[in-house]
């Protein structure tokens, strides 16, 4: 069986028994909470950024249409040097590991954002978008984590191994957005993850705190769940050290989100802002930047450096693999910014400040 075959078929299955899907549809396994300006009681969404696709439209963008090849391997040129242990004072240390994770070190923190560590971003290990790099960290070279951010539950970002293992090894706070604490529970019932809303301010050490922020997304990890647990990114406040900007996984939209974020979050020494998966247009537009838009986020989110991430790991859309990288580089050029100020880090690569 081809694998278009194997994902029509996968896709027909709920259809056969109506029943289910219709119950399953219709109830959220995540969260239970009254509506706010986000939620309807049963789904998640963006106020002001609505938009939804079809499950044919996603098979004619992912599946169906013309895509440029990826090589099966492409190394990152970057030692993948083992971390200090600890980042004191007003120094800031950040080590691409690849795609949205990313060891942030700072006021003696150690954190991790959407942590992969799996060959795999997919919810089962013999298919799916494969890393063609290796984590730009050992995972076994990685300092004590002491927290880990997760943005959503696509599994591209939550990768429930790689969660337990760094569960078992450091116990570490696991901060998500509202439902994902019920995915990583079922998983993992050891797990103490902490579920909070747009908005919410998280205390994680004297004087350093964690806001999440809106982002212009969505979530699923199967045909029933989609938007029933919220996404988010991560406002990082860490005193001396400055203040870090996670985008997690979001499109551009009007713009709004990003505007708030500087203006009420920032101004900020960092942000970390996805630049891949954005081909083809008519369909990704919604949900994920491209590299002319991230340069117009780093912009309205008042940051004076910025990394780009997203791209050239787990092969998910239409584009090379290498054009996140180049077409930042011709944006960068376009608004006059020096490409020193938003590098697109490869794993391994570490950007940082004293």
């Amino acid at each position: 069986m081809t694998r278009r075959k194997l994902l029509l078929a996968l896709l027909a299955l709920p259809a056969a028994g109506a029943g289910w899907f219709s119950w399953s549809r219709n109830r959220n396994p995540y969260y239970s909470g009254p509506p706010t300006d986000h939620f309807d009681g049963l789904r998640f969404f963006n106020p002001d950024h609505k938009w939804a696709k079809t499950p044919i439209e996603t098979i004619r963008a992912i599946w169906l249409g013309d895509r440029v090849e990826w090589p099966e391997s492409w190394p990152s040129p970057f030692w993948a040097a083992k971390p200090p242990a600890r980042v004191e004072g007003s120094a800031l240390r950040v080590t691409a590991v690849g795609h949205a994770t990313h060891l942030i070190q700072a006021a003696g923190l150690n954190i991790l954002t959407d942590p992969v560590w799996s060959e795999r971003a997919s919810p089962v290990g013999f298919a799916g978008p494969r890393r063609v790099v290796a984590p730009g960290i050992a995972f076994d070279d990685l300092p004590k984590i002491d927290v880990v951010l997760l943005s959503h539950n696509h599994y591209d970002h939550l990768d429930l191994d790689t969660l337990a293992r760094i569960e078992k090894r450091d116990r570490p706070r696991v901060i998500v957005p509202l439902g994902n604490n019920a995915i990583i529970k079922a998983n993992d019932p050891s797990s103490a993850a902490e579920a909070y809303d747009w908005g919410a301010v998280v205390p994680l050490e004297d004087g350093v705190t964690a806001t999440l922020a809106p982002a212009y997304h969505w979530s699923a990890r199967s045909v029933t769940d989609r938007r029933k647990a919220l996404w988010c990114a991560y406002a990082l406040d860490f005193g001396a050290a400055g203040r870090v900007y996670f985008g997690g996984d979001s499109g551009f939209g009007p713009g709004t989100i990003f505007r708030a974020a500087g203006e009420k979050l920032g101004p900020f020494r960092l942000a970390i802002i996805p630049i891949g998966a954005y081909e083809p247009r008519w369909f990704m537009g919604d949900q994920h930047m491209n590299p002319a838009e991230a340069v117009e986020a780093f912009k309205l989110l008042n940051a004076e450096a910025a990394i780009g991430c997203h791209w050239g790991v787990f092969r998910l859309t239409a584009e090379a693999i290498d054009a996140p990288a180049k077409d930042l580089a011709t944006a960068l050029d376009k608004a006059a910014i020096a490409p020193e100020r938003f590098r697109a880090l490869r794993p391994g690569e570490v950007w940082e400040a004293a």
